[in-house]
């Protein structure tokens, strides 16, 4: 008997000695009851992005409000998704200042961050789980990609941070390496001889596509490959930590943590978090202080580069950073637009919001912040421009993304209603 005539488990795993492989959501995952698969039957999910040194204005903002606006060179590198994006400018959170200090509110919207009397209040994500998080395993993740540290923009009911996972090793391991300590150091130890996770679940995974329908069979082939790829970016990374350095008489560089990797890494992790239905809510903290090395046209730290003060040679510097930021970002929308779920895609189940807490990295302004939503069943295509001067309170989208992942309610950080001219499909 297919599985596509009875109700395949939406938590069934692949298991083998030490690993749990969790499985994308398939159409066999379909109620027998409902009609068919279709968009509305599949989960929808959140990831929330924030690059911590702002963007550079002209080369993110279009010119041009509206549908038709012509785009930006940061918005060029992921043109394909055109009619899949929102851009959101003269925005920000009200009464949130404080320069880098922000960073605490960018998910919470609590006000003067900076202040000695500070006192945090609940994240967007925090905010969803506590409603939704008992629909999977993991009721959110919060993770960073940074040159150290653990700092999140995950925030508790009560202000107190939610540590993130800042490596994908490890991250990878808590998603698809279970048992104890002895028989996860058993599979790593299988990885590094170059047999996969996939190896381990062989049987159960050839007897599940035995099983399933056609469109569930190539699905399942996509998300095996995709293991597999993880697998070898992360044990490519491992490698290249146990070579050793070459020696020079030149004095030691700014650090060398390679920023691309790490969150070409994070990005991979994320996909498959969701694919599995592991989460539906993440974070991502992209804290670009430290970071120089490895980016193509890039040889000055990055905070030192937020702090151009004009000059030209640091203002393409950073501009090519930045552009290699939305080609990440670019090659994670691929990656969701080419999982199929339930007669359409991650991408349009997964509103994914990339933006920063500063409007400018240079001057340490908090407003008119760089707002780009794609995906996650709104209807896009636009450049949402609001008043520069007098900005439109960016928790009303945090309201839109709430109600868009079934939540009810009409109210966050102190702000009621949706967000005005962005509607939901």
């Amino acid at each position: 008997m297919h599985l596509t005539t009875r109700t395949l488990d939406r938590r069934t795993f692949l298991r083998g000695t030490g690993v749990a492989l969790a499985l994308p959501w398939l159409d066999a995952m379909t109620p027998a009851r409902a009609s068919g698969p279709g968009p509305d039957q599949a989960p929808r999910r959140l990831v929330a992005i924030n690059t911590n040194l702002g963007l550079l204005a002209d080369h993110f903002f279009p010119e041009q409000s509206g549908r038709d606006y012509q785009l930006s060179p940061y918005l060029e590198t992921i043109a394909p998704w055109r009619d899949q994006f929102t851009v959101i400018s003269g925005s920000s959170h009200p009464d949130v200042t404080g320069g880098h200090s922000a960073e605490v509110s960018y998910l919470t919207a609590a006000p003067h961050p900076g202040s000695a009397s500070f006192r945090n209040t609940i994240s967007l994500d925090q905010f969803a789980a506590e409603r939704i998080g008992n629909h999977t395993r993991v009721p959110s993740l919060p993770l960073s990609v940074a040159r150290s540290g653990n700092q999140s923009l995950s925030f508790t009911n009560s202000g107190v941070m939610l540590p993130a996972e800042n490596s994908p090793a490890a991250l990878f391991q808590a998603l698809f390496v279970g048992g104890d300590p002895a028989e996860t150091e058993r599979q790593l130890h299988q990885l590094r001889l170059g047999r996969s996770i996939m190896d381990t679940v062989a049987e159960r995974a050839k007897a599940l596509q035995r099983e399933v329908g056609a469109a569930d069979r190539e699905r399942l082939d996509q998300y095996f490959t995709s293991v597999r790829e993880v697998e070898q970016r992360l044990l490519t990374a491992e490698e290249w930590e146990h070579q050793p350095r070459p020696k020079v008489d030149e004095p030691a560089p700014t650090d060398g943590e390679y920023l691309l990797e790490k969150l070409s890494s994070m990005y991979d992790l994320v996909r498959l978090a969701l694919a599995t239905d592991s989460t539906r809510l993440i974070t991502l903290m992209i804290r670009l202080d430290g970071f120089s090395e490895h980016i193509p046209g890039v040889s000055t730290e990055s905070h030192n580069l937020s702090h151009h003060v004009g000059r030209q040679d640091k203002l393409q510097e950073l501009k090519n950073l930045e552009l290699a930021q939305f080609r990440e970002l670019a090659r994670f929308l691929q990656g969701l637009t080419d999982a199929g779920e339930g007669g359409a895609t991650l991408l349009d189940h997964t509103a994914v919001l990339h933006g920063s807490n500063l409007g400018n990295g240079n001057s340490h302004d908090t407003r008119n912040l760089p707002m780009l939503l794609a995906g996650g069943g709104f209807r896009h295509g636009q450049h949402l421009a609001f008043d520069r001067d007098r900005n439109y309170p960016l928790p009303k989208l945090f309201v839109s993304l709430l109600q868009r992942l079934g939540i009810d309610t009409d109210r966050f950080a102190g702000q009621t209603g949706t967000m005005s001219g962005l509607e939901m499909t």
